[in-house]
């Protein structure tokens, strides 16, 4: 007898694509909504982990956290959506936190390996891209 919890049909792959690609996504906006209401207010203090500036900086990790993930949760060029955002997590766990603890700088690690693994499967079949592709 084929066990249910040992398959991996379609369907369940498309479905896992969708969870992963919202909670990674919604979560990542709860970073990037604040940055860009700093942004918006014209304060644009901020760290400069890889000697690009201030300004550039915040407007790049902006750009990552705010609308690439926006456009990783609707699934709207997903995996062009997540250079940035893969960018962005390996700056922040590899250069921004890297004399950090590991409880600090796990959540950058989490979400590295959750955009990489979106980026390789595709967004899925309930996408945006799955619509434009066909």
């Amino acid at each position: 007898m084929k066990s249910p919890f040992l398959s991996s049909a379609p369907l369940a792959n498309d479905l896992g694509l969708l969870f992963l690609r919202i909670v990674s996504g919604a979560v990542m906006l709860t970073h990037g909504y604040p940055k860009f209401q700093k942004v918006l207010q014209g304060n644009l203090k901020f760290g400069d982990p890889i000697g690009l500036g201030e300004v550039p900086s915040l407007y790049l990790s902006t750009f990552a956290e705010f609308l690439c993930a926006i456009l990783v949760i609707v699934g709207l060029y997903t995996r062009l959506s997540l250079i940035p955002l893969i960018i962005n997590m390996s700056v922040a766990f590899f250069i921004a936190h890297s004399a950090d603890d590991f409880g600090t700088k796990e959540k950058s690690l989490l979400f590295l390996g959750m955009f990489i693994v979106i980026f390789l499967t595709g967004s899925g079949r309930f996408s945006i891209d799955n619509r434009l592709n066909k």
